[in-house]
């Protein structure tokens, strides 16, 4: 089931954190989040998953800054979030989302004890201005069933700013293929 905004707040400083909230991005089952004012974009003409890859960071100036196509931007939002008991998910606005520009890519899922700031993988159907703070997505909270564990990742909990891949950090996990941990899964450290 998914929590109604009048549930969303009640939950507020228990099962949810939110940093900061205002009431005006309440929505009936949802909160809208703002986009920060930088982005990252990777340096690399071909990406590469066992190694990390370059990338530079660009500030959102005040008139705004046109996202090109074929191009992969990460951001972040404003608001730093926290779950417990709940899943949280990210969904792009729908007025972001017909004017071509897309929010996430395919990691809109969060899971249960995430703390931290949502990485937006940002890709535009066509040149796009966007500006800093604009409410540009909305995360949604899931009840769950059954027992609960607490995601714990030493690769993106608790960051501080925009994550780009560390993908890499699975493939360095081990050095003997045979003992590498299953793909997606996290190193002991």
């Amino acid at each position: 089931m998914i929590l109604t905004g009048n549930q969303i707040q009640a939950e507020l400083g228990r099962n949810i954190v939110i940093e900061p909230f205002s009431p005006e991005q309440l929505n009936p089952n949802s909160y809208n989040m703002r986009l920060h004012d930088e982005l990252l974009v990777y340096e690399e003409v071909i990406l590469d998953m066992r190694k990390p890859n370059r990338y530079r960071r660009l500030s959102i100036p005040p008139e705004g800054l046109v996202l090109n196509p074929q191009q992969l931007y990460l951001g972040r939002t404003v608001e730093r979030t926290e779950t417990h008991n709940l899943v949280p998910m990210l969904e792009g606005r729908s007025s972001i989302g017909r004017l071509g520009l897309f929010v996430h890519i395919t990691a809109g899922f969060g899971d249960i004890g995430f703390k931290g700031y949502w990485t937006l993988e940002m890709f535009a159907v066509q040149p796009i201005r966007i500006y800093a703070g604009i409410p540009i997505c909305q995360i949604f909270y899931h009840d769950v069933r059954g027992e609960i564990t607490e995601y714990a990742s030493s690769k993106y909990q608790n960051n501080q700013d925009i994550q780009p891949s560390l993908l890499f950090k699975e493939w360095q996990a081990e050095s003997d293929p045979q003992k590498r941990l299953a793909f997606g899964q996290e190193s002991p450290q």
